[in-house]
């Protein structure tokens, strides 16, 4: 018996093209083989040169067509992409429009399209589903079938979902997929392409919906704008683990200084975790591109270690600075790469034996350098030569000598003996920290080496006298 179910299609949505009801159809399909963990859909051309959707599911019911959306889809929207009756309706339109005859196989009903009177208003005449008892009862699932569809549009409907584009993940999220790109990005959601971008360094399937999405997504749903899916995008970065996505957007972020990195390492946020997740799965070292030629020795000093050396803007060091790593380390930049290297230093100490003449006699002048300013302090109890020096964490250089209060030594690098006028100056300089108890760059210091400059300054015009 053949029934007709008027489609009350009040407005039609003019600019579809027939891909675009196919990605509906294709859609519920997908929708139903997700829902009831079904077998794969197909998609393919008969004999007979006509198209067939098939899904094998549950069976498409004529209730379906109703404008009420489907209530177990708005119970699951973290799996579904389509909403029953919208967007087939829709899609009915569009293939009446465009002279594509359908027929609806499953065991509840046969369903085709038609034009038909309104009931009681014969004058106006409108498109209908028409109804009849299933020609196949033991059929499982749903079998769409269309005549007159050309091939580019089904590839051209195939191409708005990710199950068919071939595009490779490159990791899951609670919040969505990280996908391989092939030209421009892609925005899924639960794979179904809702937006292209063309300066995204990934494309992205969302598939943990926000409200902010889900008002976004209108009856076309193509086009939706950045500021919808933004926020989710970055979720998905943000619970990244894996080093290739690490490894990638670091590499695009050390293109900043060229001017085209990719718009997500314009987020600070994405950027700092990069950089987090990079140093706990490699031996790296970051570096301001400031740092590379202002700290050029530590630079060096890095890749004679075997650190890859990765360069990062400003505004980015600022924020790394101090953190740990997923693993709990501290993220070594210019600063903690110092500091690491100063905790694990040790000093390669010189005997007097084993001077060079040369050197022998400067080292002897100690006593007499010291005298000029009144003999050593008492709390100098040793002065120490080496042929290896901590960094200086200020300079990022090999100091020429340090004071080690703890110890109460000075210690001197050995090249410092090369005249007699570089040791001197080196010795009285860490004399002045002995004495003051400060650090460079202090007042205490500045004043105390004052001090020993007008000492000696004195002492030779006396002398002179």
């Amino acid at each position: 018996m053949l029934k007709k179910f008027d489609l009350n299609i009040e407005k039609v949505l003019e600019d579809w093209e027939v891909y675009h009801a196919l990605r509906e159809v294709i859609s519920n399909a997908l929708d139903e083989q997700e829902l009831t963990n079904s077998d794969e859909i197909k998609i393919f051309k008969d004999k007979e040169r006509k198209w067939h959707i098939r899904d094998f599911g549950r069976g498409l019911k004529y209730e379906h067509l109703t404008q009420n959306e489907d209530d177990e889809k708005l119970k699951n929207p973290e799996r579904v992409i389509g909403k029953f009756g919208v967007g087939l309706k829709d899609a009915f339109a569009t293939f009446d429009r465009n002279n594509i005859k359908i027929l609806i196989k499953s065991k509840f009903n046969d369903i085709t399209l038609g034009k038909s009177s309104k009931s009681d208003f014969e004058d106006i005449v409108t498109l209908h589903a028409l109804v009849s008892d299933p020609s196949d009862k033991k059929i499982i699932g749903t079998d769409f079938t269309l005549e007159n569809l050309e091939e580019k549009d089904v590839n051209l409907a195939k191409d708005f979902f990710l199950k068919f584009s071939g595009e490779k993940t490159l990791e899951k999220t609670q919040y969505g997929e990280v996908i391989k790109k092939e030209k421009l990005s892609r925005i899924y959601i639960n794979g179904l392409k809702i937006a292209e971008e063309e300066n995204f360094l990934f494309s992205y399937n969302i598939t943990s919906i926000t409200t902010k999405i889900r008002k976004a997504l209108n009856r076309e749903r193509t086009n939706v704008g950045r500021t919808a899916y933004t926020d989710r995008v970055k979720s998905i970065l943000l619970e990244c683990k894996e080093k290739e996505v690490a490894e990638l957007l670091v590499s695009d972020l050390e293109r900043f200084e060229f001017g085209d990195s990719h718009d997500e390492l314009s987020w600070i946020d994405v950027s700092v975790h990069a950089c987090k997740l990079l140093n706990s799965k490699e031996k790296v070292v970051f570096f301001t591109p400031y740092e590379l030629s202002d700290a050029k020795s530590m630079v060096d000093r890095a890749k004679r270690e075997g650190y890859r050396i990765i360069t990062i803007p400003e505004n980015v060091k600022e924020k790394i600075s101090g953190l740990e790593d997923e693993e709990g380390n501290k993220i070594r930049d210019l600063e903690e790469f110092t500091s690491e290297y100063n905790e694990s230093f040790e000093f390669r100490f010189i005997k007097e034996k084993d001077l060079t003449k040369e050197e022998e006699i400067v080292f002897k002048k100690t006593k007499e350098i010291l005298d000029l300013i009144g003999g050593r302090p008492k709390k100098v109890k040793k002065i120490l030569i080496s042929e290896t020096m901590r960094l200086d964490e200020n300079l990022f250089e090999e100091t020429s000598g340090i004071w080690e209060s703890s110890k109460q030594r000075i210690i001197i690098k050995r090249n410092q003996l090369k005249s007699l006028e570089s040791y001197a100056g080196t010795l009285l300089h860490e004399i002045s920290h002995a004495k003051s108890g400060e650090k460079d760059i202090s007042i205490g210091f500045e004043k105390e080496l004052t001090k020993i400059i007008g000492i000696i300054s004195k002492k030779s015009m006396e002398s002179i006298r």
